[in-house]
């Protein structure tokens, strides 16, 4: 029996968005807590195939004790050398907790919405096809920890992606974002367009088709090479690429959304909706996504 995964998720609303999709598809169970709202975090990962932290509207400068239990809670999937995968918040967790600053552009500055990415010769070692932009959102970043492995850079906020160790990895960026995720963060986080560096709400629309494909494909052959470490079979990892997606012949692509219609109308922007990044009306002051 596959052992589940454990996925951290930071507002009541969230979902593990396409690394959900992967999960399940393979058959991969997913046991969802959310500290902040007094779900517990296992002192052993003896249960579980690894661990996926997800971003949030919060930062890890911010007091709050679930932000300081969550950081300190990754020395458990490291010590066990477990599969780890921080995104966004969750990599700059990682990135903290390993003695790393993390903090805000010098200049104020916010990635959000499409960005180019540079792959590291790392990084083409891991996974050779990488896309040319990755969508974010966020206003932090940080620095590489020590002892780490650089995957991929960027120009506004330079490290993108990093591994550290055998089996923990960071990424600042959002390829599990479907295209409802970017829908509804985009509604609930209109102010943030404002902010410098952010990009207006149409660019978001035009770019996914751009890049969107490349980046399926890479969230697919990265998760299978992050699973062969905990959570898959050694008998299912063969990949496979049409057209720059990895389909099946392992697990890629499988249970992945197909590209959807896209729009930027006055009623998708005003539309009730629930957001996975921006902040709630109580998170007004949040740094993070």
């Amino acid at each position: 029996m596959t052992l589940p995964v454990l996925i951290v998720l930071h507002q009541r609303q969230s979902t593990p968005g396409r690394v959900g999709q992967y999960l399940e598809a393979r058959s991969v169970p997913l046991d969802i807590r959310r500290p902040r709202y007094g779900d517990p975090l296992p002192d052993t990962l003896a249960a579980h195939s690894g661990a996926v932290i997800f971003g949030g509207p919060m930062s890890v400068n911010d007091p709050d004790e679930y932000i300081r239990a969550e950081i300190e809670w990754i020395k458990v999937p490291l010590r066990e050398s477990r599969p780890f995968l921080g995104i966004c918040l969750g990599a700059q967790m990682l990135a903290r907790h390993l003695g790393a600053t993390v903090a805000a552009h010098p200049e104020g500055k916010a990635e959000i919405g499409y960005y180019p990415i540079e792959a590291t010769p790392a990084g083409r070692t891991l996974t050779p096809a990488w896309p040319k932009a990755m969508y974010q959102w966020h206003r932090e970043g940080f620095d590489l920890p020590a002892g780490s492995d650089l995957l991929a850079e960027g120009e506004m906020f330079k490290v993108q992606a990093f591994r550290h160790g055998h089996a923990a990895y960071g990424v600042q960026f959002h390829a599990e974002v479907t295209h409802a995720m970017m829908c509804r963060w985009i509604v609930s986080g209109q102010s943030r367009l404002a902010l410098p560096g952010a990009r207006p709400c149409e660019q978001h629309f035009a770019d996914r088709p751009v890049y969107d494909y490349a980046i399926r494909a890479w969230l697919a052959g990265f998760l299978e090479r992050w699973c062969r470490t905990g959570c898959g079979r050694d008998d299912d990892v063969e990949t496979s690429y049409r057209g720059g997606e990895a389909v099946p012949g392992g697990c890629p692509g499988r249970g992945m959304e197909q590209p959807e219609p896209l729009a930027c109308s006055d009623s998708a922007r005003h539309q009730p909706t629930r957001s996975d990044a921006p902040p709630s009306p109580a998170s007004t002051t949040s740094r993070q996504r």
